[in-house]
């Protein structure tokens, strides 16, 4: 760091050159001598390690001032001050205008001579910092585009490895194929109705949405494709798939949006459903939205056990099991949009999934 501040005194009166030089001794910097400026020029030249130069000059040394400007194209970061009688201001502002020298003092006024030195290497000081501080900011920026990039990366990885989850999922559950990817819009356009608009938060309860019966993945498949009605003791196994699947994934760092609908979407707004039998506004939000979109879905959905039910039907049932099964203002939320608009989005959806006879076959 000592070469960093280093300075160059020139002067040809060898008595007044040794007398700044011991003057200035007490700055803790480093002073070398140069007792002509041919002399000093050559070694500003051939080092750009110098902070700051003292030059004595006068209007008429046009040669010096033309060699000042190439020493300072070659090493910028060199302070100049000039060492000159003010009799001729507009000199003086000349130089400082073209950027040739930094500063001014009379070479009589020690103490305005120490005052120029010091600013000089503060100044220097501080043009370091900040280069320092640009290149760290520079180079923060570039991780920080290369981690949003990796995140975003990381995110499509996240995404495309969910719905394919599910999509596996819903093949194995006959009952409900595509269900998984109708609920999650469903539950979006009610939750922005709901007037949920953070941009995150409308994206975590896509996933809960997706990921509502990952739990089902530990049911047996005896109980989950059994044609006939399920037993008592069956029913209760059916009955742990919310718990289940919020065990099977909470390691993953879950977050709550996420973790209440795999949790509580069997829960009922009256406080009879499972499996913390919650009422109310003691459910989540996001799980309240999500069990109209849910039940939304069966209705119009197709089952082996009976045909799907028109949109029409599927607002009547939903009407009607407001306040029991359903929050009241998210069955208003619901019935705020008209039929056709749901009809669409159900469409809209489901249009690019592939028949459910084409999957088996691949299978």
């Amino acid at each position: 760091m000592e070469d960093k501040k280093k300075l160059l005194i020139i002067e040809e009166d060898e008595k007044k050159r040794k007398h700044l030089a011991r003057f200035l001794s007490g700055m803790a910097i480093n002073i070398e001598e140069a007792s002509s400026f041919s002399e000093a020029s050559i070694q500003l030249l051939s080092a750009n390690n110098y902070s700051l130069a003292l030059i004595t000059l006068i209007p008429s040394e046009s040669e010096k001032i033309s060699l000042l400007r190439s020493i300072k194209a070659f090493n910028p970061r060199l302070g100049i001050v000039m060492l000159a009688t003010i009799d001729k201001p507009k000199f003086a502002i000349s130089l400082l205008e073209q950027g040739i020298i930094d500063q001014v003092s009379s070479p009589d006024n020690l103490a305005a001579i120490f005052s120029a030195v010091k600013n000089e290497f503060n100044k220097r000081e501080l043009i370091r910092e900040n280069e320092f501080h640009l290149r760290k900011l520079r180079r923060l920026k570039s991780e920080q585009q290369k981690n949003i990039k990796r995140a975003s990366d990381l995110e499509e990885i996240y995404d495309t490895t969910l719905e394919n989850l599910m999509a596996a999922l819903d093949i194995r559950d006959v009952e409900t194929f595509g269900h998984s990817r109708s609920v999650a819009k469903y539950s979006q356009i009610l939750a922005r109705i709901l007037d949920i608009r953070d941009k995150k938060s409308l994206d975590n309860i896509r996933k809960g949405a997706l990921l509502h019966d990952v739990g089902k993945i530990a049911i047996p498949d005896s109980i989950l494709k059994k044609p006939g009605s399920l037993s008592p003791q069956e029913w209760e196994k059916i009955k742990l798939h919310p718990s289940l699947g919020f065990g099977l994934i909470k390691e993953i760092k879950l977050v709550k949006e996420v973790g209440n609908i795999i949790l509580y979407h069997h829960e009922r707004y009256d406080g009879t459903g499972y499996p913390k039998c919650l009422k109310a506004e003691n459910i989540p939000i996001e799980a309240r939205i999500f069990a109209l979109a849910d039940a939304l879905d069966a209705i119009t959905s197709y089952r082996p056990y009976r045909k799907e039910r028109d949109f029409k039907t599927a607002k009547k049932e939903i009407q009607d099991n407001s306040g029991t099964q359903f929050d009241p203002k998210v069955v208003e939320a619901f019935c705020s949009m008209s039929l056709d608009k749901w009809e669409k989005i159900r469409f809209e959806t489901t249009k690019l999934l592939p028949s459910f006879e084409h999957m088996i076959h691949h299978i």
